[in-house]
């Protein structure tokens, strides 16, 4: 196997210094649309193919692994079978929730996310929601599906404005998504998370792999601490629905398949010929 080369001059300089100084490194994934493929129904979600056990193989050589997803924290390991990945950290909900050795810590959610999911249903049926629209209750957050309509993407302009007018009644955020809205807290991104993530593991070198819209404002993290010193390379989980984020990464992969076979080449790379 040979490890590809980043496009650009920071991301290659960071994926030497990762595989030169691998115990000073931090490695942070999305999940869904990264290490697990998209499906209509993300209750139904699971991990590519074997992508755990070499995210595991990797996590025996690094300095810290760490997921950070919009889905609430037990419920991505519990999906994902993350808990057999030595010392990895799944920080929920952006970052409001923090799965580690089994237990999950986490704040009250604010008020607002009760008032959405009293009034949400009601308002997608006033606005005339189309057939195939759902609404996903992740406890903390909810979001509004609309893949399975026959026009997800008219769906979601159809009931942005009125979800917009909610949000701000509730004094949350929307945060777009392929083919999704989510209504969630305020004050927490991925971008804040990776951050913290990083001063608290003292990392020399980061890694962040995503997919999506979300994952834009840690794509916008690891270019501040480069700014700073810190060697950072961003991956882009490609798909045809979201071209923003691959314009933004240093290294593009073919999806959640592409990572897996990245992850065994940077294994084998930091491993060493011979290995």
């Amino acid at each position: 196997m040979t490890l590809p080369r980043p496009s650009t001059d920071a991301g290659r300089a960071a994926l030497d210094a990762l595989v030169a100084d691998p115990a000073r490194a931090l490695a942070a994934f999305d999940f869904d649309g990264t290490l697990s493929p998209i499906v209509d129904d993300p209750r139904e979600s699971a991990p590519y193919p074997g992508i755990v056990d070499t995210l595991a193989d990797l996590a025996g050589l690094i300095g810290s692994v760490a997921i950070i997803t919009g889905r609430p924290a037990a419920a991505a390991v519990a999906m994902g079978g993350l808990e057999q990945v030595p010392g990895i950290t799944v920080l929920g909900h952006y970052g409001a929730e923090r799965w580690e050795g089994g237990e999950v810590l986490a704040a009250d959610p604010p008020p607002g996310v009760a008032l959405v999911r009293e009034e949400l249903p009601g308002l997608l049926a006033r606005v005339g929601a189309p057939e195939g629209t759902w609404i996903e209750d992740k406890g903390r957050s909810l979001s509004v599906h609309t893949r399975r309509t026959a026009d997800p993407d008219g769906a979601l302009a159809l009931v942005a404005p009125a979800l917009a007018e909610l949000a701000e009644r509730a004094d949350l955020r929307l945060e777009p998504g392929r083919m999704v809205v989510e209504l969630r807290p305020q004050g927490v991104d991925k971008g804040a998370t990776l951050t913290a993530l990083v001063e608290e593991t003292g990392a020399g070198t980061v890694l962040y792999a995503g997919d999506d819209l979300g994952d834009l404002p840690a794509f916008a993290a690891v270019a501040a601490l480069r700014g700073k010193g810190l060697p950072g390379l961003t991956v882009c989980s490609s798909s045809d629905e979201v071209t923003a984020v691959a314009e933004a990464a240093d290294l593009v992969v073919p999806g959640p398949a592409g990572l897996a076979e990245l992850l065994g080449e940077l294994t084998a790379a930091i491993r060493g010929p011979g290995a």
